[in-house]
């Protein structure tokens, strides 16, 4: 099985991307849509909240009710991106020890993690019950 995305750009640096009946849009300056490193961290964090709600079933806890990921990427002198970091609430009540569980077994599950390079994998903190 494969995945397959058609992206065009008429001109300049916009693309229009169809992934099956879906459009959307990303523009590498940012001005007329999320840039491509905002897309990528989009679609880093919109991968990792499944991985985290089936690790935390996993782990001992069945629902984690809201999770709210805030995504960051730093990046070097040549703006490219150097790390990633998730700041994670959900919503279930989570312990330290817990919370570490379901994000190690979060990174397993991830298919985007799984095909970043290992020094863009993202650093995650959790807390639980602020969601």
């Amino acid at each position: 099985m494969a995945k397959t995305v058609q992206t065009v750009s008429e001109e300049g640096f916009s693309t229009t991307n169809q992934i099956r009946d879906f459009e959307t849009s990303i523009d590498a300056t940012g001005e007329d849509a999320p840039d491509t490193l905002e897309s990528l961290l989009a679609a880093y964090a919109s991968c990792y909240v499944p991985a985290l709600r089936v690790g935390g079933q996993q782990r001992g806890v069945d629902d984690l009710g809201r999770i709210e990921i805030d995504a960051s990427g730093e990046l070097n002198d040549d703006d490219k991106l150097e790390s990633v970091a998730f700041d994670i609430a959900v919503e279930a009540d989570v312990d330290d020890e817990q919370g570490e569980k379901i994000i190690e077994r979060a990174f397993e599950l991830c298919k985007v993690h799984d095909a970043l390079k290992d020094s863009l994998h993202a650093d995650a903190t959790i807390e639980g019950g602020s969601a």
